[in-house]
């Protein structure tokens, strides 16, 4: 299993060391929430928005010192607190969203998380791809309609899984599993059409079972994770001027144009549908090149791990395992892990996206539960 963990290469996090009193200080005060009926989420992706699916779903073990900023304790979150997706939950006054397979302790009464850690859109039908997440959502509509009319009043109606906010971030694991897998920058460029169907082919089924309003993020810059610079070791020459790998980030820009694009068209082929794109990638690269202005030192350092400077990540000593150690809580960085934001991250990233600036078309997130 921990093999398993470690070569799902690309997961992406984040993490903050702010209580939530200071997140929403941060925020615009035109993101106040105009909520008027009650919100609900259906997110799929992989660990940037999973709140505990990998937990839920195989028994895996993430303990301290995940989750210690907000929480207090592990979550099966892969920060030191929250996720971008927790804060938009609290931008609209949502709980947060409890991973679908998770069976104690909630009702869903918000919607439902079908993100799990290393997930991608390729290959298929295999735990816990883009369509597999689709398929157990909707399962989740079919049980929600039989409890109905069985006399439940807890389950969502069909109203509510139309007002319902769908949102996708997936991808970043397609493209570093090629890369990990040695694909020629060619090779990887190839496969992108291929994901892009699948993303494609995942909201066209949310939208045949009622969804309408969806929320679409691009991925993050993969070439500066510095998991994938200490793995990759790459010489001056591959790295951009803020020391990020190039190519790697060249790949994800190519995905998110082309998903971009994807949005654009699906805005024309679903009359009756609002799609909107979400810019991810800048927000975290400023985090990255700009990381004085945000108060962070050594961006492409990991808080959580071993081996100290400049990247303080080792494969074979990762967060949470051997002799891996974390920063003092309170310390300014933009990396938890090598691989996942941390809390502090998260909520400037959280921040932005709700300023409207990165949204094509711009909209208040909040705009599905008008």
């Amino acid at each position: 299993m921990l093999v398993w963990y470690h070569n799902q290469s690309s997961m992406a996090s984040i993490t903050l060391y702010c209580s939530i009193f200071a997140i929403v200080s941060l925020l615009p005060h035109s993101t106040e929430s105009l909520c008027s009926s009650r919100p609900l989420i259906f997110n799929f992706g992989d660990s940037n928005s999973d709140t505990g699916g990998l937990v839920a779903g195989l028994g895996y073990s993430i303990g301290s010192p995940y989750g210690r900023t907000f929480f207090r304790r592990s979550t099966g979150r892969l920060s030191d607190g929250r996720l971008l997706i927790d804060f938009l939950c609290q931008s609209v006054k949502a709980s947060f969203l409890s991973a679908y397979m998770e069976s104690l302790g909630t009702t869903f009464s918000t919607g439902a998380n079908f993100a799990v850690v290393g997930s991608a859109t390729l290959p298929k039908f295999v735990p816990f791809a883009l369509n597999v997440q689709i398929q157990q959502f909707i399962h989740f509509k079919s049980r929600s309609n039989e409890l109905l009319s069985s006399g439940s009043q807890a389950m969502i109606n069909n109203d509510g899984f139309q007002n319902a906010l769908y949102m996708i971030d997936i991808g970043q694991n397609d493209i570093a599993d090629a890369f990990a897998k040695k694909y020629s920058y060619a090779q990887v460029v190839k496969r992108i059409p291929l994901v892009l169907q699948e993303i494609k082919n995942a909201i066209k089924s949310l939208h045949d079972h009622g969804g309408r309003k969806f929320w679409v993020h691009n991925t993050g810059p993969l070439g500066c994770l510095p998991q994938k610079l200490w793995l990759e070791k790459p010489s001056s020459k591959q790295l951009d001027p803020n020391g990020c790998i190039s190519t790697y980030n060249s790949a994800a820009n190519l995905f998110n144009e082309g998903l971009r694009h994807l949005c654009a068209q699906l805005r024309s082929e679903l009359k009756d549908a609002t799609v909107i794109y979400v810019d991810i990638y800048s927000i975290k690269y400023d985090l990255i090149a700009n990381a004085k202005k945000y108060g962070f030192s050594s961006p492409l350092m990991a808080c959580c791990g071993f081996g100290g400077p400049p990247y303080n990540y080792n494969i074979n000593v990762t967060c949470g395992h051997g002799g891996a150690q974390a920063c003092n809580e309170g310390s300014k960085f933009v990396s938890w892990d090598g691989i996942h934001l941390t809390e502090a991250a998260n909520s400037i990233l959280a921040s932005k996206v709700l300023s409207q600036q990165y949204s094509t078309p711009r909209v208040p997130f909040d705009f599905f539960c008008h």
